[in-house]
């Protein structure tokens, strides 16, 4: 891949995706970070490791082809190409089956599965037009490999990703393309403290773990980082649960 090596990483503004931007940060990748909004951003970008490589922020609706291409083609500008795209965006949704709505629906398959898969189509012609190799990794999710009540359309939009991830990876293999999930149970970013500072809600959740505590984004991030580097060169089309042992029961 060279000596300078390039990320594409979407929804960077906090938590799991800034964690992942500083990790790859410090690896030595140069960065295009993506969020709807490039001033949500700037925390991001302040971070002494980004700040350190070149960041590019870019403006990135994954409902929108025409935002996907935009973005797209920017960051292959801004940086040269791309070695490594991250599918970290996602939208959740906590409502019980019987009270969905299509536009719920919509939202959220759109951002978590059409999204990326039209962007990681994006990002394998122009590795297979290129004639480079490439990795991607997807954040999936634990509920996307198990069942949970008040989080179908959520679990359905992961296991759909979990599925385009062994799909691309034994398509593109001959190329060079590696492709990667990984699965974390609930990850202790700044939201969702809040939403667990109910110490009943906190139990609830942690009682499905058996290694009763919650991932850190670091952790996740470090999985990603493993899943992109050299020493997993033979791995691809696998999902990495990173969840204390939630779907080993």
């Amino acid at each position: 891949m060279g000596q300078s090596r390039t990320a594409l990483v979407t929804g960077t503004s906090a938590g799991l995706g800034r964690a992942i931007a500083v990790a790859l940060a410090r690896e030595g990748y140069d960065l295009a970070l993506t969020e709807l909004r490039i001033d949500a951003l700037q925390d991001t970008l302040a971070d002494p490791a980004v700040a350190n490589r070149k960041a590019v922020p870019i403006a990135l609706d994954l409902r929108s082809h025409d935002s996907i291409k935009t973005a797209f083609d920017k960051a292959t500008g801004e940086l040269g190409g791309i070695d490594l795209l991250v599918n970290n965006a996602g939208r959740a949704l906590l409502k019980p089956v019987t009270d969905v709505t299509d536009a719920e629906w919509v939202d959220v398959i759109d951002t978590n599965l059409k999204g990326a898969f039209f962007l990681s189509q994006r990002f394998g012609r122009d590795c297979i037009a290129k004639g480079r190799p490439g990795a991607i990794v997807s954040i999936a999710s634990t509920h996307g490999m198990t069942g949970i009540a008040g989080r179908s359309v959520y679990g359905i939009s992961k296991a759909g990703l979990i599925q385009m991830t062994r799909m691309l990876a034994i398509e593109w293999a001959p190329h060079n393309i590696r492709v990667n999930a990984v699965a974390p149970t609930t990850v202790m970013t700044e939201s969702r403290q809040q939403l667990l500072s109910d110490p009943k809600t906190r139990a609830n959740a942690l009682s499905r773990i058996p290694s009763g505590r919650f991932a850190t984004p670091e952790e996740v991030a470090a999985a990603v980082v493993y899943l992109a580097s050299p020493a997993a060169g033979s791995v691809t089309g696998h999902t990495l649960a990173v969840d204390g042992g939630l779907t080993a029961q």
